[in-house]
């Protein structure tokens, strides 16, 4: 079994160019058991196989990490050129070989990066044959980094400035000339000055809590799409694209509602929703909160005291915070959220929050923690990693669709 995960990469505006994909063996392995290019050359075939690439990325560049048994060996090769950018691993000895790999790999027009690079180490001698540049924004100074981007810009080598944790971090790195940045600093909140939730963020929260109303019907459902016209055009929109094999054209909400149920239209109202209050901020904040969403809801399958409905909702309103500028306390204030679910929002530890832990775990790359997290509520190993693949497949659907956040 093999875990993957995703880690985005974004411009300065906060665009995805592609996700790092973070993979390893079964929890129970060890970094001593599992070696590094067994289970590299398992997310290359399995990104062919079990997982298209294109559903892992949503269509956008994959960095893979190598070792150098891969690069010698042309594992890389398995992928078209187009696909990657192929990160060497820092603890790789550069010798003649490992020169010699990576020259011929870039006449063939793989993309290469370094990572953790480090100026005056060995990895100099690979910088001709490089497209990226990872620098570790814990490790290196400020003024190192400025230096690095006057030297490798001008060769069109990318900056990719990591671990960036803060905004703090961020407006540096970006000040130092880095075009790309990897880490958690759009999931974290950054509070705005002022009481009054925007006109706009209130509307869209006030149709997201009558949405989720526990008791909503057929009837009640339909007049909350159909007051909204845009919602009610992608919900048209989205039962008429090639995702729903129905073979005459459904053109009224009603006639939606009745072909798919509550549940379906519900659901996609809701990401609407969430979609309109993420407006302004990055839109990775709106994928990550949709696989959330996902993942616990089939997790929830093994979870005997908490519907999937209601942990979908708390996927998909862990990010709330994060979107509105407010404290979480404030930006689910509006929404009739169950007492277990409003405390799981909250970092309360109950059942929801067990679910929600495992899945953020998971997509940071943590391993350990999801699973152990997962088992607390009765979700096995493989039942973690089931949730997450599907989630990522579910979201890649969603926006074919043309449904997605």
């Amino acid at each position: 079994m093999v875990h993957v995960a995703r880690q985005a990469i974004l411009d300065a505006r906060g665009h995805v160019i592609g996700y790092e994909l973070l993979y390893r063996g079964s929890v129970r392995d060890t970094a001593c058991t599992v070696e590094g290019d067994v289970a590299g050359a398992s997310v290359l075939t399995g990104a062919m196989l079990d997982l298209r690439l294109d559903t892992l990325t949503d269509g956008r560049t994959a960095f893979i990490n190598v070792t150098r048994s891969m690069l010698i060996n042309g594992i890389a090769t398995l992928l078209r050129p187009s696909l990657a950018v192929f990160e060497l691993r820092e603890d790789i000895t550069v010798d003649a070989e490992v020169i010699e790999a990576c020259r011929a790999l870039c006449e063939s027009g793989y993309r290469l990066a370094l990572d953790d690079f480090v100026p005056g180490s060995p990895a100099e001698a690979l910088l001709p044959f490089v497209s990226h540049v990872k620098v570790d924004t814990l490790a290196i100074a400020r003024d190192t980094v400025t230096e690095l981007v006057r030297r490798l810009a001008p060769k069109g080598i990318a900056i990719i400035a990591e671990k960036v944790e803060t905004r703090e971090v961020f407006d540096w790195a970006r000040e130092a000339g880095c075009g790309l940045f990897q880490g958690h600093y759009f999931r974290r909140p950054e509070m705005r000055s002022g009481g009054v939730v925007a006109t706009r963020h209130v509307s869209h929260l006030r149709l997201l809590a009558a949405l989720n109303q526990p008791a909503l019907t057929i009837e009640r459902l339909e007049d909350l799409v159909k007051q909204d016209a845009a919602l009610s055009l992608r919900v048209l929109q989205c039962i008429n694209s090639a995702a729903f094999p129905i073979r005459r054209e459904v053109r009224s909400i009603g006639e939606a509602l009745v072909l798919l149920g509550v549940g379906p239209i519900r659901k996609w109202a809701s990401i609407w929703c969430l979609s309109k209050l993420n407006a302004g901020v990055t839109t990775e904040l709106a994928t990550v909160a949709l696989l959330r969403a996902r993942a616990c809801e089939l997790l929830g399958d093994e979870v005997s005291d908490a519907s999937s409905g209601e942990l979908f909702l708390v996927g998909l309103c862990s990010l709330l915070d994060v979107m509105l500028g407010r404290p979480m306390g404030e930006a689910i204030a509006e929404l009739p959220l169950s007492d277990a679910a409003r405390d799981a929002l909250l970092g309360r530890d109950n059942s929801l929050r067990r679910v929600l832990a495992s899945v953020i775990a998971y997509e940071d790359g943590g391993w350990e923690d999801a699973v152990a997290s997962a088992e607390t509520i009765g979700a096995l190993e493989p039942h973690l990693q089931q949730a997450y693949t599907g989630a990522l497949i579910w979201a890649h659907e969603l926006t074919a669709a043309g449904f997605g956040a």
